[in-house]
């Protein structure tokens, strides 16, 4: 989106203008290619309006990631909160990662494949969303189970991965399958590890299903 020279926004909407042309140049380009000059082009302003909202390119990238990151951890989290079923629950992050990763803005790319990884600010708020996610789905497994947090945290770790790899490649490869089928089969992968998971000597909740 851009907008013509000169005229006036809201400073709200003229920051969200300018987030919205700095994230297409930022996917298209990455962060090391993208710069200022046309980031304002693209969005329709000069420089020094660009400046004024962001000091530079470092900090208009960080507001961009910090809202990719919020993004995708209240999608997961509101998955978690979605049912009282687990299988369900399962299915529906799964559905969360595909659901980002499918996104037109791309932004996902921000998260997952950054090319300023290796900046402490950048690899703190990736490693956050991991983290964040990862506790959601932890805390499903040690309701369940007698793991104690540290299992449950490696078992939910490689759950939230499988489902951000088996993402990205499904798009990158073209979306060779439709979306829903895709997320079922990963969502059947996930269910039958931790269906198989041993569970305490509690009974099942309603809509849940105890291992034999």
């Amino acid at each position: 989106m851009s907008t013509a020279r000169g005229v006036r926004l809201p400073r709200s909407a003229r920051r969200a203008q300018l987030l919205e042309a700095a994230q297409a140049i930022f996917v298209d380009r990455g962060y090391h290619a993208a710069g200022m000059d046309e980031i304002a082009e693209r969005a329709g302003v000069s420089k020094p309006v660009l400046y004024q909202h962001f000091p530079g390119k470092r900090e208009l990238y960080l507001a961009l990631l910090d809202t990719a990151d919020e993004e995708i951890i209240s999608e997961v989290l509101a998955s978690m909160q979605s049912s009282e079923d687990n299988k369900e629950r399962v299915q529906a992050t799964i559905s969360a990662y595909f659901e980002f990763v499918a996104r037109k803005s791309g932004a996902y790319r921000l998260v997952f494949e950054s090319d300023l990884v290796n900046d402490p600010e950048v690899r703190s708020r990736i490693d956050v969303v991991q983290e964040h996610c990862a506790q959601a789905v932890a805390e499903l497994i040690r309701h369940d189970t007698d793991f104690s947090d540290h299992e449950a945290l490696l078992l939910a770790t490689g759950v939230v991965g499988m489902a951000q790899v088996a993402a990205r490649h499904w798009l990158a490869t073209g979306k060779e399958m439709p979306q829903a089928q895709a997320v079922q089969l990963v969502s059947q992968l996930a269910w039958r590890g931790m269906r198989g998971l041993p569970r305490t000597d509690g009974d099942a909740k309603p809509g849940q299903r105890a291992t034999p």
